[in-house]
Parts: structure tokens; sequence; C-alpha cells
């Protein structure tokens, strides 16, 4: 290791000593150095197997590159050592590359296909670490890599880092199990050894009123929902006056399979007829609360437009033609959400304070980010969207591109950058201000969104919410997980204490 160059925090040294012995679940704030602890646990198992091999595993090509650099940068390996693999590799230039690297840092997708055909042993790999390990729940590639190393590897050792693993106990036991974790080692701002390296943030919640057309077409929406709920709780499918989404999403699941099992069920199949309408009826007041006027008549003219039977159906439906007249006549008048006028209130005054603020603008829906992006410039503002890669002949960003509008960014040659949950996770940046357009439900994404500022000084996040709709629901669901992640994860951090302490006695 670079000594002239780095200088670890305590903390870092800490986590790195338990890490170097037992498999280990880090959970970090963004921006708290994991990736310095996966280098002094990756030279560490180098000098103890020198013969070895490490792996850096992430699940986009940047995040890989950046890993790549952290161990070019501080470390005396050579860097012909040092390799980067991703699908756009052949597969025959993979395998001696395999064969001739000692660092090694890779999306899963192309190890697990590489493990699958034969290219790839993990018998002679020391160390592997899984970056974002958040995501090693189901079928996602983590989890066959680590089942794999685990039956192969000499020497192995495993260190899974994330800031949020998510907010149930199954959740966080999932990733445990899944990735052979033993111990489990959490920070945060509020810690001694973290908190003096932390920069403050600020919240501000600014709220708006949904607008009475807003609220007259919703009421016309939760009539044909409430609609389809009775039925469903005549027939005794539900149970619960309001369920959840997520409920309807398991009911559709649950009917397709009895369906294909026996197709001629037509109890079952007017079932996943109602549910079907349910969640997407869910979702269209899901887009008037939190989007505006115009992604809600982009859905329905989806709709419209499908030859689905019971979508025809569903538009036949003479609320859904009323919601659908009333959207097409307010966005036919300029009518958009209140929270596009507030966020170009709010973009003004941050940059009346300070013409060079870097403010990311976080929505979910990639029609929302052109809105924003197009609001925005009409008013003199310097604005870029950051979107994922193009998917079912939609427009998107190359990882390239990302990269380059990032670097502008960067370097304050714009503004207001509005970004999809591809700005969220997996490119290494900052910003002056998060605002968050909508709320999301998920602790790992608030998490995420939130440690894009404050990384190098004080930072602000400014939270956008319509009162008395899902904009609220969403932050507080977040907020409660969020605490009971914590929570969780400090009481299995004591226990695996114990349990090493134990061992040891019985020594």
């Amino acid at each position: 290791m670079r000594k002239d160059l780095i200088e670890p925090r305590e903390y870092q040294l800490k986590i790195a000593e338990i890490a170097s012995k037992r498999n280990t679940l880090v959970v970090l704030p963004t921006g708290a150095g994991k990736t310095l602890i996966s280098l002094l646990v990756g030279i560490n198992r180098l000098e103890k197997f020198p013969d070895s091999k490490i792996l850096i595993t992430s699940p986009t090509r940047p995040l890989n590159a950046q890993h790549k650099k952290t161990f070019e940068n501080f470390t005396t390996l050579n860097p012909n050592e040092i390799v980067l693999i991703t699908g756009k590799i052949k597969p025959e230039e993979r395998e001696k590359l395999y064969k001739t690297a000692k660092v090694i840092t890779a999306t899963p997708q192309c190890i697990k296909n590489d493990l699958e055909q034969g290219r790839l042993s993990l018998e002679n790999f020391s160390f592997i670490t899984f970056d974002e390990s958040h995501r090693a729940v189901k079928d996602y590639a983590y989890t066959y890599i680590a089942k794999k190393y685990m039956e192969q590897a000499k020497n192995p050792l495993i260190l899974a880092l994330t800031a949020s693993p998510g907010g149930s106990y199954e959740r966080i036991e999932e990733i445990k199990e899944n990735l052979f974790i033993e111990a489990v080692e959490i920070r945060t701002e509020f810690d001694e050894d973290l908190k003096k390296y932390v920069q403050p943030i600020f919240k501000e919640w600014v709220y708006v009123d949904l607008p009475e057309d807003f609220v007259r077409i919703k009421s016309l929406l939760e009539e044909k929902l409430k609609e389809n709920i009775s039925w469903l709780k005549e027939h005794e499918f539900v149970q619960k006056i309001k369920p959840t989404k997520k409920s309807f999403l398991m009911l559709q699941e649950e009917f397709s399979k009895k369906l294909k099992e026996d197709p001629k069920n037509f109890p079952i199949m007017w079932a996943l007829i109602k549910t079907v309408e349910a969640i997407k009826i869910e979702h269209a007041i899901e887009l008037l609360e939190t989007q505006g006027i115009s992604p809600l008549v982009d859905f329905f003219e989806k709709i419209k437009s499908s030859k689905r039977k019971s979508d025809k159906e569903l538009v036949k439906d003479p609320r859904i033609k009323e919601v659908m007249s009333r959207a097409e006549n307010l966005r036919s008048r300029g009518i958009e959400h209140p929270k596009l006028d507030k966020l170009v209130y709010i973009v003004k005054d941050l940059l009346r304070e300070n013409p060079s603020n870097r403010i990311i603008v976080f929505a979910n829906y990639r029609s929302t980010i052109d809105k924003i992006n197009e609001v925005m410039r009409k008013n003199g503002i310097k604005s870029e969207i950051l979107i994922g890669q193009a998917m079912k002949g939609g427009k998107g960003l190359s990882q390239k591109q990302q990269i380059e509008i990032l670097n502008k960014f960067l370097n304050c040659e714009f503004n207001v950058l509005s970004a999809s949950s591809i700005g969220e996770e997996g490119i290494d940046y900052f910003a002056d201000v998060a605002i968050f357009y909508d709320a999301v439900p998920s602790e790992i994404r608030e998490l995420q969104r939130k440690g894009r500022v404050g990384r190098k000084k004080a930072g602000r996040v400014i939270f956008l919410l319509t009162k008395k709709t899902r904009d609220e629901a969403y932050y507080w669901a977040a907020f409660h997980r969020e605490k009971k992640m914590k929570g969780i994860l400090y009481d299995m951090k004591r226990k695996s204490k114990r349990k090493t302490l134990m061992d040891w006695l019985k020594k």
C-alpha cells in the first residue's frame, strides 16, 4: 500500500481488522470510505497469500472502474495485474486476463457467466468484495458467485459493502445467508469514530396542496378502485378494505400461476382482471398525486392503444373516460403539478444565494425528468438529465455519456441535474443540494439519494411533498424503515461480537 498517499481513518482500520478475519457485512454512509476498507483487506490477503488473487465485484462498469483506479493509485502492484472485466471483452480474452491478473474488478453477471461456462475458477481467490451488497437477494448474480466461491476457494474471505441493506430483519438475514456473512459492522453519523468526518446535512420540507381539479380526478379513480376492491372482498380474495399495492402485485402473481394450471378457472380469471385493473388505477393515482398531468395522460394513452381486452374494458368505464377527458383538458391549458412551479422557485432562490450551486433533482419517472429539464431551460437555468441506458426502444444514455454529464456537473458547467434512480448508486459524484421531487418508500434509495450531498462540505436536502398524498406516505415509510434498519444492524453487530468472544473463550 502507498502509505505516502493514503492515511486510513481509525474506524476504517478497525473495520478492516475485523473484516480480515471473518466474512463481514459493512454498512457505512455514502462517502465514508467503504472502498478503502476493501483495499485494506485486499492488500492484507495478498500479503498473507502471495500467490492468490482477489475479486471486487460491483453492479456497474463505472463503479468497477473506480475500484480499479483505487488499487492502481494506492498500491505498489503492477498496473497490468489490475484488470477490469466486463461483457464487452470477448470470452477468450477474459479467460486470459483471469490467469494473468492479481486484482480483478468485474460486473457480477460477467463473473457468473464465466463460472457457469468454466472459463473461471475461484479456487485461488483469497478475497472477494461484493459492493452494493443490498442487491444480494433472490436470484441476483451475487448469490450464485458467493456460493461457488465458498465451494471452490482454498482460503475464502468475503466482504460485503453497502450504505443500506434494507429495512427488515428478513431481508438483512437473506443477504447475510446468501453471502455467508459472520460479522456485521455498522457506523452512522452518530458514532464517535465517524462523527468527526461527517459533514452536516440540513433537511427542509416544502409542501404543496393538491389542486381542486386534481382532487376531482382522484375521487373518480378512487371510486373505480373501490368498486374493484369490493368485488375482490365480496368473493373473499382480499380481507382488507384498503389493500396495498404490494398485496395487489402478490395477488396478481398468485392468480397468474393458478390460471397456468387451470386456464378455464373463470372465478380466478375475473379476480385477475379486477386485480390488474386495481394495480393500474393505483398507479394512475400515484402519477396524479406525485408527478402531474402529463404523465397521467401518457399512461392512459398507452392503455387506450393496448390490444388487451381488459385494457379496452377499463377505458370504456364512464369514470375513466371522464378522468381522461379532464386530464387532457388540463394538459391543453398547460397545467402540470404545483410541485413544478415550486421547484423552479426553489432552484432560482438557491442560485441567487450561490450561482455556482450544484443541484441534483431526483424524480422517479423519465417523463417527469424531461419535463423538469424543459422547465429549467425555459427559465434560463443551465440543466441536464441523467438517466439509464435505453430500454425497449426508448431513449437513454450510455455509461460513457453518463460519466461525461457528471464530469460537466462537477466542473459547474451547468447547475441542475435531473436524475432517475441511476443517479442514486454506482457512480461517484456529489452535489451541494439534493431535491426530492417525489418521495421513495424505500429506505435504501432514500439513503443513497441523501448520500449525494454532504461529501466535502455541509449539504442540503429538500423534500417536495404534496399534502395528504402518497408523497407524504412514502416519505414516512422510508423514514421509519431507515430507523428500524439501523436498530436491526446494531443488534446484529452486538450479537456477532458476542459470538466472536464466545468462540475465543472456547479456544
